[in-house]
């Protein structure tokens, strides 16, 4: 019998998931907001819980079925506490998104007004306007007020975003909520140095960690919860090396509104599976985590100094670059960051471009930016460390500055790779980190 279409195409499909993880074997993975997850996160994530419902909190739930699921989740709410030093967490969320929503639904109304950073000073699509289709403007019509930025510093200024309050406060447009955290996050947030003066105005404070979760987590950044943010938000899959998803933390107080927010608010079924690998990434991190954290920040700087060494205008410099997982380049010396990140990808280097400060005021749009960023988190999770950084850097200016053949660039990158194929920082290791898990 003749193989159908449909049949070519069902083939196509795995002939191309192959090819992909192929691939990743063979490249150096500098995506600041992606991670590679353990063999065990691995297997949680293609067990049975992908297949059920159990909408409502464990426990209460809607559904039946739900007895070993209720027990999983009960654990993964207990890490998430342990991890993070929390009262209270809500493992629900299906990612960093939807986890500020659970915020936002809870705190504020429409119409209301909320303070956090720009997207070329660092901030998230999901804190923006909707004439930029921001989740927050755009899906809980809320108003976007951004925080005074200050570029040397990489940083939001204190002194001015007292002002820009006080002022806010004369006009009537006084925030409800204050956001911190962010996209592009180079350097700790002033979060001890201004809750309690937005608070003492009435706002929630919530701090978005999507990208410093497990730096967070392993006592290398800062620690929100305790310098006074009312809540913290995330997803689960960047220094936090989970699946995809995210997560709510608070106190007791915020519980209530917390759960209803998530559920029936902006969920039904949550993701089981991925609920059941974030206990497993929870208890990983918990176990691994301060030396994970240790090593990202430790490579970070590295990669930073390194590329400034080649003369490349790394942002940061006053402050020795970075002290996080991130790294951000100005690279319109050389052309832009879409060309930039283009030439980087036919040498297997996966960065991506970034809007900087300036961008926007200088005409340039995020398909042309400044700037590009890199993150070391999945190369920190598959064992390298300095030389590598080093190594790594060497390939960057070979392409971007001497103006290589990206092709030429390929073997040397592939060489650094073939040592590089486990996950580190876990239980288990017995499966390769990109490698392919057929079941049929």
């Amino acid at each position: 019998m003749a193989e159908t279409a449909n049949k070519k195409s069902y083939k196509k499909i795995f002939s191309q998931l192959k090819d992909h993880n192929k691939w990743f074997e063979n490249s150096i993975p500098l995506i600041a907001s992606e991670n590679v997850p353990s063999p065990a996160v691995r297997e949680a994530i293609i067990s049975d819980f992908g297949n059920r419902y159990a909408e409502g909190w464990p426990g209460e739930r809607v559904y039946a079925g739900c007895i070993y699921i209720d027990e999983v989740e009960f654990e993964c709410m207990k890490l998430a506490k342990k991890l993070f030093k929390a009262e209270f967490a809500d493992v629900r969320a299906i990612s960093g998104v939807v986890a500020n929503l659970a915020i936002y639904s809870a705190f504020t109304n429409p119409g209301d007004v909320m303070l956090a950073p720009s997207i070329p000073a660092g901030g998230h699509i999901s804190h923006g306007k909707k004439e930029h289709s921001g989740t927050a403007g755009l899906v809980h019509g809320l108003e976007i007020e951004f925080y005074p930025f200050d570029a040397e510093e990489m940083t939001i200024d204190v002194d001015k975003t007292i002002q820009k309050v006080e002022e806010l406060k004369k006009l009537g447009r006084l925030p409800k909520m204050a956001m911190f955290g962010g996209s592009l996050f180079l350097f700790p947030h002033p979060v001890k140095e201004l809750a309690e003066f937005l608070k003492g105005h009435g706002m929630h404070v919530n701090y978005d960690a999507a990208h410093v979760a497990g730096l967070i987590a392993g006592g290398e950044f800062q620690d929100p919860l305790r310098e006074g943010a009312d809540t913290m938000t995330m997803s689960t899959h960047k220094t936090l090396f989970g699946p995809q998803g995210g997560l709510v933390l608070g106190s007791e107080k915020h519980g209530d509104a917390i759960k209803k927010a998530t559920f029936p608010g902006l969920t039904s079924s949550h993701h089981i599976h991925h609920m059941a690998a974030k206990a497993i990434t929870f208890a990983e991190a918990l176990e691994f985590g301060k030396d994970y954290a240790k090593d990202v920040i430790k490579n970070a700087k590295i990669l930073a100094e390194s590329l400034s060494g080649f003369g490349f205008k790394v942002l940061g410099e006053s402050r020795g670059f970075t002290k996080s997982h991130q790294i951000a380049v100005n690279v319109l010396d050389y052309s832009d960051g879409g060309e930039v990140e283009a030439n980087l990808e036919k040498a297997n280097i996966i960065v991506n471009r970034q809007l900087i400060p300036g961008d926007i005021k200088a005409g340039r749009n995020y398909f042309h930016p400044g700037g590009i960023r890199l993150g070391v988190s999945e190369i920190t999770r598959l064992g390298m460390k300095g030389s590598e950084m080093k190594e790594i850097a060497s390939f960057i200016k070979q392409v971007v500055i001497d103006k290589k053949d990206p092709k030429k660039i390929l073997p040397k990158v592939k060489s650094l790779r073939k040592d590089f194929q486990k996950v580190h920082y876990c239980f288990d290791k017995k499966l390769g980190a990109y490698e392919y898990v057929k079941l049929r």
